[in-house]
């Protein structure tokens, strides 16, 4: 079997693309902050963006009439040279400096035959939460039938020795630079390099050895779970409709994603913390008291989960819960409340400013160890959804590169240093695809 992990045909904004207004932030970042999103529009304005290919969050109650817009933007930046082939046959590699550090990523294809979220499976590329199987089909409706994705999708390798990317990185000054950007809003620096020809040919190889040596488990996904599910979703519509030569390499059976190092320093796992916008927190808190009760557990002041709102804070621990975690017990609790109206915030700041004057209460979560992901899936479960955030909200992937997913001829490409020049290939995505 082929490595799940592949280098690709990558397409990132020409030359003359402002490349500060075409990054925007993941989906499904900000999404009880309207304003965030507004003024990322008022930054963006008038010029290509992938703001423009994306579906936020935080604008979900426009319905399909926003997809169409989605669809009409890709196909506008095919044909009018917006995003061109930068990269062929290869990798993106990533530098993301934020007040964390410096986080390195490389981007490529992911073979979603080897991808599973269901809990339990011994797939190659496994989730880290639960997957809510309610919440894939208007995430297709957005990608079925675009001619192209852009991913926020972060998956983790446990790579301690640091043998695949820190490598790349260190020989990052001899690498084509494809870009180097300021990103809006606090997102920080964004640095990407080509690595393609000999150097990708190696850097798969090495991807593909340290597959087999993983034991069956390589790949974890940390960020945009539903998202690569939706992708696999997808791909499972179409795979019945083709033949076996056309499964191997249709561009619909791969997921652009981006993987980082577990062991990155920059790499901090944070709590995802709770708001709560229906009901009464003391009366939240009593129904919690007795929920825990019944499972033979108690609650007991302490830190593990801290009630806020409007300078009044609960902190509290579950006493007796064995090696549950505390936000396992929590979700389970909520997920049994019916008709609340919640939202999962990333940072405690903003969590606690969407309680101000609005009735609402935080509920402030602590962060997990990282080092023990790995083998927390690895024993067959899954964590309760949302359990944590790879940094905070300014922090996560924004979009930039893009790859095809659909049958459409005549892709431009441009080498890095092409500026607004293009060249126009007569090969489709599929049989670039065939290529591999």
């Amino acid at each position: 079997m082929q490595a799940c992990f592949l280098p690709a045909d990558i397409l990132l904004p020409s030359g003359g693309v402002d490349c500060a207004k075409w990054a925007v932030i993941a989906c499904d970042q900000f999404t009880s902050q309207p304003e965030y999103w507004r003024e990322a529009e008022r930054i963006v304005g008038d010029s290509p963006s992938a703001l423009e290919i994306i579906y936020p969050e935080a604008y979900l109650s426009q319905g399909d009439a926003r997809i169409r817009r989605i669809r009409e933007a890709m196909t506008r930046d095919l044909e009018n040279g917006t995003l061109v082939r930068r990269v062929t046959d290869g990798f993106v590699l990533v530098r993301r400096v934020t007040h964390s550090g410096e986080r390195l990523g490389l981007v490529g294809r992911l073979d979603l035959e080897q991808y599973d979220y269901t809990p339990g499976t011994d797939a190659p590329v496994r989730a880290t939460e639960g997957t809510i199987l309610s919440r894939i089909p208007p995430r297709v409706r957005i990608r079925r039938g675009a001619p192209i994705e852009s991913p926020h999708v972060m998956l983790l390798l446990d790579d301690p020795a640091m043998r695949l990317i820190e490598p790349l990185a260190d020989r990052a000054a001899d690498l084509p630079l494809l870009y180097d950007v300021e990103l809006m809003l606090g997102g920080g620096r964004l640095t990407g390099y080509a690595v393609e020809g000999g150097q990708a040919r190696r850097t798969a190889e090495q991807i593909a050895q340290m597959q087999r040596e993983s034991g069956g488990f390589f790949l974890a996904v940390g960020d945009g779970n539903h998202s690569l599910a939706t992708a696999k979703a997808c791909w499972e519509e179409i795979r019945p409709t083709l033949s076996p030569q056309e499964r191997a390499c249709h561009p619909a059976r791969f997921a652009l994603v981006e993987v980082v190092n577990l062991h990155s320093p920059a790499l901090i796992f944070r709590p995802i913390h709770r708001v709560v916008f229906s009901g009464d927190m003391q009366g939240m808190i009593a129904a919690l008291e007795e929920d825990v009760r019944r499972q033979g557990m108690a609650l007991v002041p302490g830190e593990e989960l801290v009630f806020a709102q409007e300078g009044v804070r609960c902190g509290l621990d579950v006493s007796g819960r064995g090696g549950r975690l505390p936000v396992d017990v929590l979700q389970r609790f909520l997920d049994a409340q019916s008709g609340l109206r919640m939202d999962y915030v990333h940072g405690e700041a903003d969590a606690l400013s969407l309680t101000e004057g609005k009735g609402a209460f935080a509920i402030l979560l602590g962060a997990i160890d990282k080092h023990s992901l790995f083998g927390a899936i690895a024993a067959g479960g899954v964590l309760p959804r949302k359990t944590f955030s790879m940094g905070e909200s300014t922090e996560k992937r924004y979009y930039m590169e893009c790859r095809r997913i659909g049958m459409q001829a005549e892709e431009p490409s441009a080498r890095p240093d092409a500026g607004d020049e293009t060249q126009t290939t007569q090969k489709s995505a599929f049989e670039s695809e065939q290529r591999r």
